[in-house]
């Protein structure tokens, strides 16, 4: 039988007869250059920054030649006041993404603006690019004047939210200002009855211990001729209070502090700093309680009028005392802020059976409830929070010890806005009861999280295949605040290190991660033990050290690799090798003297279906097998980066590791024809995936297995946290594409598209965190936001649309579509070098492909059943070759059972009729794949005889009828 997924090769011309589109020639321009990863450089803490630009022109197969940069020292932010510009004079290179700095090194707070201009090969010189203007921030502890200031006693982890304050006299000739801020817990700093900047819980998240980062605000325009007032709230956060899934609280300390440092320019030279020192003040808020989990209660009423305004009555207000805290654990952001992101409109407001106002934002999301409440002084407004519902009410038991609830007390009769400063939530729903009143318009969503640009997109004919995916980037949006944690709603809330390990490709596809992910590793690195062991989630917050975790610390050797893959980080690279090499290290000390990993807690393949609920580990892949085989990842990636270093004595040591270790897990694991341990689709996704297999007949072998396990699972979901986001590579590797398509397209449970169809907006962390019957999943450990199985956007970007990296940083495109079951895919994604997009349609017997492939790239196009693949530079093209659409061989009774089983239309045509026999009932398919697996290389004749035989034996039902019918259907019609 002919699967009707890929079409007779005699189907495909070759690629010579590719159309190309005519593009006529454009005039280059540049972009203005970034700076590093940061989109908004202010307050850098680099004083050699990389640069990068992006280049536009209509002109095909354009690359750069050589290019210039010009740098322009700017008053207002620098202590050395305007400069002459200069140039670099021409450099002859192609690179434009992340380029050393070639001027010299910056000073603290100096300010510049930068341009750029290239050629190409016909030598003409592009115009001056737009300027960037950069800042630097304080570099050194030196550059610091300020002392952190608190209001808490040691020893105290409880207590209002404090204010503080300091006045101060701004002269008439002012030019510039700047704020330098941090803190021990959260900030939200004011002047003159202002708030400073848009960002939210800042400083964020960070390994306290080791780095802290803060923050630069211009607040020029703030600031007024005459007195002045400068305040801030502090807030528990992750620095104080409940954190992690044991209960602990303050684990950094207990004393909230503020540091900040305000420095002003005037226009005869002359600077003024005010600092946090003993001079200033301090009065409990009206914030009485807040931490991230529980929640945050306000009495409005007890917020002082004007207290961050100068002229306020300070009277009562009690002097700060100052700590001795060491200033070089202060650094500036290596990417975005948190912020408010969107807001989202309620799209229904009910009653709960409880008689409770309900409200349905639609969509689960990462934020708060802000509300317009009416009501006189003393009303109290609560709002509790839920991310499903369970009988008509919040399903709050997967919060466990979270409470997630903001109240709020009522200063004042008329309308009030309310929202909460120190708090966050993961939910969909809310319950609000107290004020009166209440309209569907009073009511909205805050959403908020790293304030990541994003650079991906992906549309196909599938809708529920495109809910997937946005799926995905809204659970991604959720769990990238601050660190990449696990899920944004319980009592947890942390930076596994398992989860961002599987998803940081889908993540680097949908956004730019560059500096996110690599401030991350920067706490990776600090918090790795002087073994190289990794923990378990970064920040690390064990009270003891986690033991080497395959695929979980893993993260150290993969998260980098990615980032270089996706973004030419060689920078990010040299500075993580020795994370990389430790963990290496600490791994290969693990093995026994098979060389092979056998010994220790493991995580395995993490929520494998077949899994016990109590034992989320121990799925159908031995943990011992997923230990050597990310051993030998481990191993690989480690050689790969120390060769792109250039340092080639390292890579050769790994390489021999890698391959010590291959042989091993090859002796141990493999039987001579290709069986793996353990039997599951795991074990062979990982031994295809990650070249396991030493010789050709195992490979094969393993490819022939797993597609078969694939088969008698009847394509529902058979793997965990670390084989899913392998599984349809490997197959599609083993040229099973088609099932992996299926598996894609599965609806059943489990299924990535199964919680899509029960109206999921995110991804859940178990296949099952809601039952068959609509009940949340009873274990303790179930989330409905994870974004670890929406690894699957990755493959979906790659394969199903085509739009792969066959260089690091998309310097050469791989152009590869799957069409599989669709009739139409595509995927978009801005590049270090320019947008990139691949499109496909299935139109009239043939298949349609349209590529753009950004300046100074290239790409190797591979049309459906191509042996190889077209190389072109960059420019728009488009081809169209003969494909025709539902090729399936009609029905041939020697056809065996495997392909059958592989034509979906023919299987279900069988499954219908056999369900027809009066007395025959299957639940689902998987009945009849479980009598199929045995007999997959019969014949269909055989198997329908047999099979009918079995089912109504003595009945006379004639096995023929069947097969008759079965091959004069066309289910492919």
């Amino acid at each position: 039988m002919t699967n009707p997924i890929t079409p007779p090769a005699s189907a495909t011309p070759r690629a010579s007869q590719t159309q190309l589109a005519d593009v006529s020639l454009g005039a280059v321009r540049t972009t203005a250059p970034t700076v590093e990863h940061h989109d908004e450089p202010l307050g850098i803490g680099e004083e050699r920054p990389r640069l990068s630009w992006r280049v536009t022109t209509g002109a095909r197969n354009w690359v750069q030649e050589r290019y210039q940069l010009a740098i322009r020292r700017v008053g207002g932010g620098t202590a050395r006041g305007a400069e002459h510009g200069d140039t670099t004079g021409w450099i002859d290179s192609a690179e434009q993404v992340l380029v050393d700095w070639p001027f010299a090194p910056l000073a603290a707070r100096e300010r510049v603006e930068i341009r750029v201009r290239v050629t190409g090969e016909d030598g003409v010189e592009s115009p001056w690019s737009p300027a960037t203007t950069l800042e630097t921030g304080l570099l050194a502890p030196r550059d610091w004047d300020a002392r952190f200031i608190t209001a808490d006693g040691p020893g105290e982890p409880d207590g209002p939210a404090p204010l503080f304050r300091r006045e101060f006299t701004v002269r008439k000739d002012l030019l510039s200002a700047r704020l330098y801020i941090t803190a021990q817990g959260l900030y939200e700093a004011r002047i003159n009855g202002r708030r400073v900047g848009d960002h939210v819980l800042a400083p964020g998240w960070t390994s306290y211990r080791h780095r802290l980062h803060y923050q630069t605000y211009d607040v020029t325009e703030l600031l007024l001729p005459g007195a002045n007032a400068l305040g801030a709230m502090l807030g528990n956060g992750w620095y104080r209070g409940y954190l992690g899934y044991w209960g602990a609280r303050a684990l950094y300390g207990d004393q909230r502090a503020l540091l900040a440092q305000l420095e002003l320019r005037y226009a005869d030279g002359t600077e003024q700093r005010v600092v946090t020192d003993a001079d200033w003040s301090w009065l409990p808020g009206p914030v009485l309680t807040d931490d991230l989990y529980r929640g945050e209660h306000a009495d409005l009423r007890k917020e002082p009028a004007g207290w961050d305004r100068a002229g306020h009555d300070a009277a009562r207000w009690q002097a700060a005392d100052v700590l001795d805290t060491d200033p070089r654990i202060l650094t500036a952001p290596d990417g975005p802020p948190i912020r408010r992101t969107e807001t989202l409109p309620a799209v229904s407001l009910s009653e709960s059976s409880s008689g409770t106002t309900l409200v349905d934002f639609g969509q689960n999301l990462v934020g708060w409830v802000r509300i317009t409440a009416s009501g006189g002084p003393g009303t109290e407004v609560t709002v509790r929070h839920a991310e499903v519902l369970q009988n008509g009410e919040l399903a709050t038991r997967p919060l466990r010890t979270a409470t997630s609830t903001d109240t709020y007390t009522l200063a004042e009769t008329g309308e009030t806005v309310l929202e909460p400063r120190f708090t966050f939530h993961g939910f969909r729903y809310a319950e609000i009861s107290g004020p009166p009143g209440l309209a569907i318009h009073d009511v909205e969503a805050v959403v908020i999280g790293s304030d990541l640009r994003r650079t991906g997109w992906f549309s196909c004919s599938d809708p529920l295949l495109e809910r997937l995916h946005e799926n995905v980037v809204w659970s991604m949006r959720g769990n990238f605040l601050a660190v990449p944690t696990d899920c944004p709603q319980r009592d947890e809330r942390l930076g596994w290190t398992g989860d961002i390990q599987v998803f940081a490709p889908t993540a680097a596809f949908l956004y730019d991660v560059g500096g996110f992910l690599a401030s991350w590793l920067r706490d990776l690195s600090a918090d790795q033990g002087k073994d190289g062991n990794v923990p378990w989630f970064v920040p690390d917050l064990m009270p003891t050290p986690s033991p080497p975790t395959a695929a979980w610390s893993d993260a150290a050797t993969v998260v980098p690799w990615v980032l270089h893959e996706r973004y030419v980080d060689r920078g990010l690279l040299a500075r993580q090798l020795p994370s990389m090499v430790a963990w290496t290290d600490c791994a290969a000390r693990e093995t026994d003297e098979t060389g092979c990993w056998r010994a220790g807690f493991q995580f395995g393949d993490w929520l494998d279906p077949a899994a016990p609920a109590d034992a989320p580990s121990a799925g159908r892949t031995p943990p011992e097998v997923v230990a050597t085989a990310y051993l030998v990842r481990s191993a690989e990636l480690t050689s790969l980066a120390a060769e792109t270093l250039g340092e080639l004595e390292t890579a050769r040591r790994y390489t021999e590791l890698a391959e010590r270790t291959r042989a091993a897990f090859a002796r141990e694991y493999v039987t001579a024809s290709g069986r793996i341990l353990g039997d599951g689709q795991t074990a062979y996704a990982l031994a295809l995936h990650f070249d396991l297999l030493p010789t050709p007949e195992q490979r094969r072998h393993a490819a022939r297995r797993l597609a078969d396990l694939v088969r008698s699972g009847g394509f529902r979901i058979a793997t965990g946290f670390v084989g899913t986001p392998l599984i349809l590579d490997a197959l599609t590797e083993a040229g099973e594409a088609h099932l992996a398509h299926r598996l894609l397209a599965q609806r059943q449970a489990p299924s990535w598209l199964d919680p899509v169809t029960r109206g999921a907006t995110t991804i859940w962390e178990r296949w099952d965190s809601l039952l068959p019957d609509g009940s949340v999943n009873p274990d303790g450990m179930t989330s409905f936001n994870h974004y670890a199985l929406g690894a699957v956007a990755d493959w979906m970007h790659r394969s199903l649309a085509g739009l792969a990296p066959a260089a690091p940083g998309y310097r050469s495109l791989r152009v590869r579509p799957l069409p599989g079951y669709l009739t139409r895919a595509s995927a978009r994604h801005l590049t270090p070098y320019g947008e990139a997009e691949v499109a496909w349609r299935l139109d009239d017997g043939a298949f349609h492909l349209s590529v753009v492939v950004p300046p100074g790239c290239t790409a190797e196009i591979w049309l459906p059943d191509d042996r190889v693949p077209e190389h072109v530079g960059s420019g728009r093209y488009s081809w169209s070759v003969p494909y025709p659409v539902g090729a399936g061989a009609q029905l041939q009774r020697t056809t065996s059972v495997r392909s059958l089983i592989d034509d979906e239309p023919s299987w279900t045509r069988l499954v219908k009729l056999l369900q027809s026999i009066e007395g025959v009932t299957f639940a689902d398919d998987r009945a009849l794949v479980k009598l199929a697996v045995p007999n997959l290389d019969r014949s269909v004749a055989d198997f329908v005889s047999r099979l009918v035989a079995d089912l109504r034996p003595g009945r006379g039902v004639d096995a023929a009828e069947i097969l008759a019918e079965l091959e004069e259907a066309d289910p492919h019609a």
